[in-house]
């Protein structure tokens, strides 16, 4: 049961969704989910749908799972289940408008409210009785093209109001960190938190003094690029994989030689986009060009990746050779499924090589964060990474070379934000830590 006075901060995630709850004493707790898998506290952003013989063994049930369980029923029938993930990315996108599937038609609102319901119900007792506020995280740069934030908040404020909040509020993400980072403050401090997550790299800086009343804070500032671990997954896809599945090749048309259009390929820069294309009408060109490509074995490929839903087989290759290169000098790419085999040896250089325009963008985002405080790198005291990407050693670098590596340090890299934001929503001035739609 939660007490009457809790609140409750949400970091719905690119890659990983996490709740916390506090009540008027006490510091923040996550919820834990009993997951197939084991006890987890990060609940993965992914959808599936799947159609069901109903109670009548006639009439076809739409079955809806998130999470671990949404792998679960995907690795099981990946041909007969829709699956989505990374779904957080087209929020702020004017150009999605909806999805169709299994002839039902589904709006941003309609996927996050999905979500949150098999989120609350996988909590069980934890979130039988929600709180009327919630504190939501919310990225300082929203990603994708031309990323229309008031629209993102639009759709979340539909979506959480359907599980019956009354009471919503959203923060940055970085923030919502500095917060869980700032419990550990004995002395004032001037705080950079960098929270890196699958779609966007947010920066905050915090000024923080302990004081007999409480943790005073006071927010310097803020910046953020919609870049972050799925830019680096797309550019490790794009070099090792788009090339063995037709990109760069071409094909025939009326004696003609024609590249294949690289629009096939874009999709993989998001991991949302391939369960959309799966189902669009570019199938049917894709199958077309495959009868005419001079190297259609290649095409067949991507149409086998398509249609058998690889798109989570091919996440995890990828996800494993970020974290093999983070630990190590090289490592060896392999994604297998299906009859599609792709191996090959890549070395820590070259993968910086291939981030290094989403690096760069990321230095731009820490420096105007530092510029817009109007503190030089020196008078900053003390740096917190957080966030699966903080782990790539060329990401860390970043800040190895602007700060002295003591102040540098990390930790509750899937936990801090969602547990700060609810810290937030015990905060007195509830309108200077964060703001209603």
């Amino acid at each position: 049961m939660i007490p009457p006075r809790a609140t409750i901060g949400i970091d719905f995630g690119t890659t990983n969704t996490v709740v916390a709850l506090t009540g008027p004493e006490g510091d923040a707790t996550v919820v834990r989910f009993v997951a197939p898998t084991g006890d987890l506290a990060t609940f993965r952003s992914t959808l599936s749908f799947q159609l069901h013989p109903g109670a009548d063994g006639r009439t076809p049930e739409r079955v809806v799972e998130a999470g671990p369980w949404a792998i679960e029923a995907y690795v099981e029938d990946p041909l007969e289940t829709r699956f989505i993930q990374s779904f957080k990315t087209f929020a702020a996108s004017a150009a999605f408008t909806e999805t169709v599937i299994d002839n039902r038609r589904y709006k941003f609102e309609d996927l996050l409210a999905a979500f949150l319901l098999r989120v609350r119900h996988h909590a069980g007792s934890a979130l039988d009785h929600l709180p009327p506020r919630v504190i939501v995280g919310r990225p300082v740069t929203f990603a994708g093209g031309s990323p229309n934030a008031s629209l993102a908040l639009e759709r979340y404020e539909a979506a959480f109001q359907r599980l019956g909040f009354t009471d919503i509020r959203y923060a940055y993400e970085p923030v919502g960190a500095a917060f869980f980072f700032a419990r550990s403050l004995k002395e004032p401090a001037n705080v950079l938190v960098a929270d890196f997550g699958g779609g966007t790299s947010d920066f905050s800086i915090v000024r923080f003094e302990p004081s007999p009343d409480g943790l005073r804070s006071t927010p310097l500032a803020r910046s953020g690029v919609g870049i972050a671990g799925d830019a680096f997954d797309y550019r490790i896809i794009d070099q090792l994989v788009s090339p063995e599945l037709g990109k760069g090749g071409t094909y025939r048309n009326m004696g003609k030689v024609l590249p294949i259009p690289q629009r096939y390929y874009a999709a993989f820069a998001r991991w949302d986009q391939l369960a959309l294309l799966r189902a669009s009408r570019d199938m049917k060109d894709i199958r077309a060009l495959a009868r005419t490509a001079d190297e259609p074995e290649k095409l067949d490929r991507l149409i086998e990746v398509l249609d058998d839903n690889h798109g989570y087989a091919l996440y995890q290759a990828v996800s494993r050779l970020k974290m093999d290169l983070s630990r190590d000098e090289a490592a060896t790419f392999v994604f297998a499924a299906g009859s599609i085999r792709i191996e090959a040896p890549v070395t820590r250089a070259q993968f910086e090589d291939w981030i290094a325009p989403d690096l760069a963008a990321i230095e731009a985002a820490v420096d105007e964060a530092i510029a817009g405080s109007g503190l030089s790198a020196d008078q900053i005291d003390r740096v917190f990474l957080t966030g699966g990407t903080s782990f790539v050693p060329a990401v860390r670098d970043i800040f190895h070379r602007r700060f002295d590596p003591s102040k540098i340090e990390t930790g509750g890299e899937f936990e801090s934000i969602a547990s700060g934001l609810a810290l937030i929503g015990r905060e007195t001035d509830l309108d200077l830590w964060s703001e209603r739609r």
